[in-house]
């Protein structure tokens, strides 16, 4: 009987186990906590308009093309200099950003995914600019 029970499960539950939500264990992104708080200014590599934000976590840099959405984030990279993030954003998309410390005020960063069905690729510098507007 514990045998049947056993196959059972095994046979039937674990092709449902794919549509269980992903739970994922995430790192500190302490890197992110240590930069520096207040308004920051991101210029992209390719001449594109400078963009103006405001730096409360550090995390508000992952999502850039996905700003203010709910989205799974997976960290592939987490150290004191660096980080890797993708993340899914359901309906939406999906990103994958990579950030790299140079200081506390000064990073560089790439991103690549699909926002609104459409493709995005940026590399960019982001400096502390002085305090949120």
């Amino acid at each position: 009987m514990a045998r049947n029970r056993a196959f059972l499960t095994a046979a039937f539950g674990a092709p449902l186990a794919i549509f269980a939500a992903p739970v994922v264990a995430q790192a500190s992104l302490a890197m992110l906590d240590s930069l520096d708080k207040g308004g920051w200014e991101l210029r992209f590599r390719d001449g594109a308009t400078a963009r103006k934000l405001c730096v409360r976590s550090g995390r508000e840099l992952i999502q850039l093309r996905h700003s203010g959405e709910n989205c799974n984030r997976f960290v592939v990279q987490d150290s004191a200099d660096e980080i890797t993030v993708q993340y899914t954003c359901r309906g939406n998309g999906y990103g994958r950003t990579h950030i790299r410390k140079e200081s506390t005020s000064l990073i560089q960063m790439d991103s690549q995914g699909i926002a609104g069905g459409k493709p995005f690729q940026f590399t960019a510098e982001a400096r502390r600019t002085g305090n949120c507007d």
